[in-house]
This record gives structure tokens, C-alpha cells and sequence, in this order.
């Protein structure tokens, strides 16, 4: 009998069923396989706030082949995600499979690679039910305020909205800084610039900063005409020339948070798909036989910890050694400390093999994930590298009494920044200028002078970007780096906030569900409050606290918050957002339409509604849509039940022919195009699957008798290494072999899809 592994994702199912033997069964349960039920609380209240699982629509068929498998075998390891949610998953998974609590079955791994899976699987323990726990409280206390606050809102705002733990705070960050730009006051200041000529010919540039007394502001124009009068006939003289040497040390390895913000600052990746194409190089990829087949490229992807392991670390000096130079190696191995509220069950996020260098594996990644790599791969090198070090002037210029600034700092030694710069980071005001400034000494005068007089404003506020409202929530502990970007997603799908580019704009909508929070559950959208609510759920963790004693000194509080505003007799006229009147006219009634937010974002509607029920969806813009023509498309052949004409359908699972007398006649038929490749199952022919003239996927024509199918295209032609199958890559457009034993793999840019 096999032994089964079960994990969550289908691709990382995939890497590991190539590390082990034919005497293991390898599945995935493709994430949750039970959660609280969607149409109702689910959660008693009255016993101890005990939370009601259901098994997950669609889920049924994964939970039974799970069954049929774990009967046969003959050892079980859940081998999910190593963090709070995987560990749920795995209890999940174990109880619908009946093995106790106190069973060893779960096993764990930081990074996706042979040698740590098959490691892992040597030593098995129990689940861990003080994750567990922590996971079910932070679950059962966001039911608890996202299902009773989505009522209220409705209620009192507008239907379609919801409000929760941390979407809540993070809307009222957004709105907040909106009204702190709508009320912002524009202060005048002035600047003083002056250019001088050395007596060789160089010239340098220097601000006004003050009087020997210190640091003087320029208010108002007069304020910068008293200086030029009083300086005009003068003479400027150096007054002070300092030298000083700054070693600039390296950033530590990614975390989740300081990851998303760098790939938002320097690759312009929205915090999903960041977080998405880190599963997809954790899950791991086939990088050919060259590299070992399919491989995990990076550690867990979920973590707040700056530490690496002492294999890793040593792994980076070698490799800096061997290929960058003995010259850009501390002779220290550097230590990275993690914040005081981290959770340090995981290392930084990092390369789990450092030889494989983002060049070296182009080719076998997409161009998203080859950013993302060598974003990583670079930043972890560097975090080992030497400093690196600047030369940095500063010069005072004096005349009658007041001081000029001008400074300039240049690289005395590159370090870390050979392979990774960051220097526009901390650049400070006095040594922006990053070329050479001139041998000047004290004592020195000038030629020509030229003193330039300029008026400004302050201006308000920035808004937030993804990157900086990330590094807020992340320094005022708000919520966890995992729920980051989801927050942000379901605050701009709720019309809370919308994107302006790279800006993240508070909306009406986000200001008038923001007030109506503050005003009736302050603590709810209060930032310590929500940042301590997370120190609490760690307690439990760390069997310093229970679910009932975090949720119930919680609900007792919000319970009555919850009756104050259902009692309160709202104006709803108030509360409402102003309606955004479009330039498109109804087509039924005439009438000027407004637009209004549903469940799949804006769409147009008649203001005559119920009367009129007109609506237009639109794009991102917010024009109309113009709606697709009902067109049918007939069949070259008659219904085989009823004679009937068939017509042409496009379904999830490709194109079908359906006949035109449904429903009285139900007959259907797949759309298929026969390939000319035997299935490797039966024997029976492969065909492709369409839906609107694109292939979906390829799979056996008996099917589901024969449950053959993939994604890729399969080819007649064998593999030369092993005799296997070979299919086409359209993503990469490359030929592979798909069996575990071999990795075989060629480019072809010249191969046609179906």
C-alpha cells in the first residue's frame, strides 16, 4: 500500500510528486475543504462561540477521492501550508479523514526543494492545535463583525456593502488622508539658490540655509529680499569644509510586507499579483534536466521574519566568494533581527538554491516570474555582501553673517551595491548630489556670483500607494502581511477607494461608510484597538489565551454597539452617497442614468428605479458597454433525438452543440478537434477542447470514462531520453516531458496551436 501526501495546491503536488518514490501517492485538497457556511452566522454565540464547519460547495468529489485514497494507504501526512491557515486546512482535512488529534501526520516544509521534503517526511508530528485555535478565532471573530456589520451597513448606507476587522481600519486610513488633502491650507515659503563661479572656472550651487544662529525659514518675499539686499555687495566666502566616510549596510531579506513594496516601487506589481507569482515560484517550476527538473524557487512566501537559516547563510557567502569576489565579502556573516512582533516560525523569504541564479533560468520562466526572482535572489545575495561605502562633503559658504549649504557625496566603494541598489532610498537633502563637488578649502572666494529667488507652496499630504499603505498597516500592526493584499482588493471592489494609477483615492462612498463606523463602532476602526486584537490572537497561538476569553471580552461590547445602531433612526438621506449623474440617457425612459456600484463593480441604472429597471453595464472607464448581439449560430448537422436544428454554445468546459428546441429537448454534443495522438491511458484519440475558437485543454475522447486531459498540448512524437510523452508548452514555447524521471525539454517557437 502507498503512502498519501496531501497538500493544498496542484502545482505544488506536482514538485513534490516528483521527489518521492513510486510508493507514494501524492494529492491536493485545492485549498479549504470545510469553512463556515456563507448564507447564515454559523457560529453559537450562546456556547462558547463554537464555530459550525460545512464542507465547501464543490468540494464534495476532492473529499471523496481523499477518502477513497487515505482508506488504502498506509501512512497519512498532511503536508499544507506551514502557517496558521495551512495547519487549519490540515485539521480540517484530518477530521474529515478521521485520524485523532494526537496522531503524528503532519509534516511541514519552509522551502519546496528534495532534500527538505524527503527530511520532512522522515519526521512527522502532531497537528498543532494552538495554531489551529488561533486560525479559528481570527475566522469566528471576522464572521462575527463582517456578517453583523454587512447587515447594519445595508441597512443604514446602502445595500451591496460589507465592513470588517481590518477592511474597515484600512478604508478609514484612505479616507482620512483624503480629508486631511481637502482640508489642507497652502503655506508660502521662499527659497534662496545661488550658483558660484571658482576661480578655475568650475561652478558649484548652494542653498540658503540660516544665520550662524541656525536654521532661518523664508516665510514671504520680503523675508527673501532682506537676505539678496544684504548679501548682493557682499563677499561669499568658504567657511567650513567637512569630510566624513558613511557605510550604507545592505536591507535584510524580504518579508511578505517589504516585499510587496518593492515590487510595487521598482516592478509597478499590484500586491496580488505579487503575492500570486511568489506561489507560483514556491510551488515550485520545471526548470528542465540541466536544473533538476521541477524545482521550488523560494521559501514560504508568508512571513514576517528577517532570519535566515544558518545553511542559507553560508550558501550566499560561498556563492559571493566564488562569483562576485573575495573583495565583497564581510568577513562577518551578517544577523538580521526581526520587529519585536513578529512571528518567527519561518525564515525570510529568500532563493532556496542560491546557484540557481536568475540568469542561468531565464528561459524557464515567464517574464513576471523572472522579475520577481531576481528581485529576491538579488536582495538575498546582497544582504550578505560588504557595505557600501561613500565619500561625503559638506561646505558652509558665508556671507555677512548668513550660511549657504552645498554638499555632494560620491561612491568610494560599491558593495552590496554592485548587485543591488537601493541608494534612492535614504538619499538626505545635503548630499543629493551625487557627482564630485569640487576641491574647495576654507578660507577660499569666488568669482561671479548669481542668487535665484523663488516662490513656493507646501504641498498637502500624498496619497497612499499600495506599498505605503502596506508599510502603514505593517507599522502599526494592522492585521498580518497574508491579509494585506486581499484587504486592499476587497476595499476597492466594495467602491470604498478606487485606483488612480499607482494612488490609492478615498471615494464619497468611503467617507460616508468611514463617518458611520467612527460614529457608532469607534473601536472597530480604531487603530490601536485592531493592532491589539492581533496580540491577542498571538496569545492564543501561543497557549496564552482561548478562544472564549479573546472573543468574549470582545463581543460583549459589540454586542451592545450592534443593538445601539440598530435602534437608532437613521437618515439614510444623509448617509447616502450623492448620486453620480452619468451623460448616457435611458433607453426605455430618456432620463439622465446615475451610476451605481453592484457586487461585480459600477454599472449605469435609471434614478427612475423600481419604475424603470434599465441598466447598461460598463467598463472601467464607466462607458456603456454595448451589449453582445443574440446571434445564433446553426450547427452543420440535425438534433439525433428529435431532428431538431442544433446551435452553437460556450460553457466552462469549452464549446458544445446544444439543440434549439431546449428545454423540451435536452440533447447536447462536445465540440472537439481530433489531434492525431493515441490518449497514453487508452489508446482512444486526444482531442482539444474550445470555447470561442481557443483551445481550453486537451483530453482523452472517452472522457470522463478515461479521466486523461491536460493542459498542454500533447504530441505524437516520443521523448528521445525516455520514450514518454511529449507535450508542447504554449506559455514558454518549449517542448517537455512531463515524467517525473526525466525533465527533458527543448525550445520550439514555431509550433502552431490547434
Amino acid at each position: 500500500m502507498a503512502n498519501l501526501v496531501i497538500l493544498e495546491s496542484p502545482a505544488k503536488a506536482n514538485t513534490v510528486k516528483g521527489y518521492l518514490g513510486s510508493s507514494y501517492r501524492v494529492m491536493a485538497s485545492k485549498g479549504h475543504i470545510r469553512d463556515l457556511p456563507k448564507s447564515s452566522l454559523g457560529i453559537d454565540v450562546e456556547n462558547g462561540f463554537a464555530p459550525h464547519y460545512i464542507n465547501i460547495r464543490g468540494k464534495g468529489d476532492v473529499i471523496k477521492e481523499l477518502k477513497k485514497e487515505a482508506k488504502a494507504a498506509n501512512k497519512i501526512f498532511i503536508a499544507t501550508d506551514p502557517d496558521r491557515e495551512g495547519e487549519a486546512i490540515a485539521w480540517h482535512i484530518a477530521s474529515e479523514l478521521g485520524i485523532p488529534e494526537n496522531k503524528a501526520c503532519r509534516v511541514t516544509f519552509n522551502e519546496i526543494t528534495k532534500s527538505v521534503v524527503k527530511e520532512a517526511i522522515k519526521s512527522p508530528r502532531c497537528i498543532d492545535m494552538d495554531l489551529v485555535n488561533s486560525q479559528q478565532a481570527r475566522r469566528i471573530l471576522d464572521r462575527l463583525v463582517g456578517f453583523n456589520l454587512s447587515e447594519i451597513l445595508w441597512k443604514n448606507v446602502g445595500s451591496g456593502l460589507s465592513g470588517g476587522r481590518v477592511q474597515s481600519v484600512a478604508a478609514r486610513i484612505i479616507a482620512e488622508r483624503e480629508q486631511e488633502i481637502r482640508e489642507f491650507v497652502p503655506k508660502e515659503y521662499w527659497t534662496l539658490d545661488l550658483s558660484l563661479s571658482l576661480k578655475n572656472g568650475e561652478e558649484i550651487r548652494s542653498h540658503f540655509f540660516g544665520d550662524k544662529n541656525g536654521r532661518v525659514k523664508l516665510e514671504k518675499e520680503s523675508d527673501a529680499s532682506l537676505i539678496e539686499e544684504k548679501v548682493k555687495n557682499g563677499e561669499f566666502r568658504v567657511t567650513s569644509v567637512k569630510h566624513a566616510e558613511k557605510h550604507k549596510l545592505p536591507a535584510p531579506p524580504f518579508t511578505t510586507s517589504t516585499l510587496q513594496q518593492e515590487a510595487s516601487r521598482k516592478l509597478g506589481f499590484q500586491s496580488h499579483k505579487t503575492m500570486k507569482i511568489a506561489q507560483e515560484l514556491y510551488d515550485g517550476l520545471n526548470l528542465g534536466a540541466e536544473f533538476g527538473g521541477v524545482q521550488g524557487l523560494i521559501t514560504y512566501m508568508r512571513t514576517d521574519s528577517t532570519r535566515i537559516a544558518d545553511s542559507a547563510m553560508m550558501s550566499a557567502r560561498d556563492y559571493i566568494e566564488n562569483h562576485i569576489g573575495k573583495e565583497y565579502l564581510p568577513h562577518t556573516a551578517r544577523v538580521y533581527k526581526s520587529k519585536n512582533n513578529a512571528q518567527d516560525a519561518h525564515e525570510a523569504i529568500r532563493p532556496s538554491n542560491v546557484n540557481l541564479s536568475p540568469k542561468s533560468i531565464k528561459k524557464m520562466l515567464s517574464t513576471d516570474q523572472f522579475k520577481l526572482y531576481k528581485l529576491i535572489w538579488e536582495r538575498f545575495i546582497a544582504s550578505q555582501m560588504q557595505s557600501a561605502v561613500l565619500d561625503t562633503v559638506t561646505i558652509d559658504i558665508e556671507n555677512n553673517g548668513y550660511v549657504f549649504k552645498t554638499g555632494g557625496q560620491v561612491v568610494k566603494s560599491v558593495g552590496y551595491m554592485a548587485l543591488y541598489d537601493n541608494f534612492d532610498d535614504d538619499i538626505d537633502d545635503e548630499h543629493e548630489n551625487m557627482s564630485k563637488i569640487p576641491e574647495i578649502s576654507e578660507g577660499d572666494t569666488f568669482g561671479d556670483s548669481a542668487l535665484e529667488k523663488k516662490q513656493h507652496f507646501t504641498e498637502p499630504p500624498a496619497r497612499y500607494t499600495e506599498a505605503s499603505l502596506i508599510k502603514f498597516l505593517e507599522e502599526n500592526g494592522i492585521g498580518r502581511p497574508s491579509t494585506y493584499a486581499p484587504i486592499i482588493s476587497i476595499i476597492i471592489s466594495r467602491d470604498y477607494v478606487r485606483r488612480e494609477g499607482k494612488l490609492l483615492v478615498g471615494t464619497n462612498l468611503g467617507d460616508i461608510t468611514t463617518s458611520f463606523m467612527k460614529e457608532n463602532f469607534p473601536e472597530i476602526v480604531d487603530y490601536e484597538f485592531t493592532a491589539g486584537m492581533e496580540s491577542s490572537l498571538d496569545d492564543i497561538a501561543n497557549s496564552e489565551s482561548t478562544i472564549e476569553g479573546v472573543i468574549g471580552d470582545f463581543y460583549k461590547k459589540f454586542e451592545q454597539e450592534l443593538k445601539k445602531a440598530a435602534s437608532k433612526k437613521t437618515d439614510k438621506a444623509q448617509l447616502k452617497a450623492p448620486l453620480v449623474e452619468s451623460n448616457y440617457d435611458c433607453p426605455k425612459c430618456g432620463k439622465k442614468m446615475i451610476y451605481k456600484t453592484g457586487r461585480f463593480g459600477k454599472f449605469l441604472a435609471c434614478p427612475d428605479y423600481p419604475s424603470c429597471r434599465s441598466t447598461i453595464a460598463t467598463d472601467k472607464e464607466g462607458n456603456p458597454v454595448k451589449p453582445k448581439e443574440n446571434t445564433v449560430e446553426l450547427a452543420d448537422f440535425k438534433c439525433e433525438l428529435c431532428g431538431g436544428d442544433m446551435v452553437v454554445r460556450h460553457g466552462r468546459y469549452g464549446t458544445f452543440y446544444a439543440c434549439k428546441n431546449y428545454p423540451n429537448c435536452k440533447f447536447t454534443k462536445q465540440k472537439v478537434i481530433d489531434i492525431g495522438v493515441p490518449c497514453p491511458k487508452c489508446g482512444e484519440h486526444i482531442v482539444a477542447k474550445h470555447a470561442k475558437e481557443k483551445v481550453l485543454f486537451y483530453s482523452c475522447i472517452s472522457y470522463p470514462k478515461c479521466d486523461f486531459s491536460t493542459w498542454d498540448k500533447p504530441l505524437i512524437e516520443k521523448c528521445p531520453d525516455c520514450g514518454e510523452m511529449l507535450y508542447y508548452k504554449k506559455t514558454r514555447k518549449t517542448v517537455i516531458c512531463k515524467s517525473r524521471k526525466c525533465g527533458y525539454t527543448r525550445e520550439d517557437e514555431t509550433m502552431d496551436e490547434d
